[in-house]
């Protein structure tokens, strides 16, 4: 993030900069995607609703 701060200070092109954040949105989405893809996995192929498995390791964490 500080390396698109500092493109946009030095005047950098703007297709740089623009390049620059495309790949931190890229970069973020695709956390967001792995996170989400072993839930999502698991519910299709094991059958098990991956919107109740999320809510019982929730509660199991509140209680600790």
């Amino acid at each position: 993030m500080d390396d698109l701060l500092d493109m946009m200070i030095a005047d950098e092109s703007p297709s740089q900069i623009s390049d620059a954040l495309k790949d931190i949105l890229y970069a973020k989405s695709a956390e967001r995607l792995d996170a989400f893809r072993p839930i999502v996995a698991n519910g299709v192929f094991a059958g098990e609703d991956p919107i109740e498995v999320e809510d019982e390791e929730i509660e199991s964490t509140d209680e600790v």
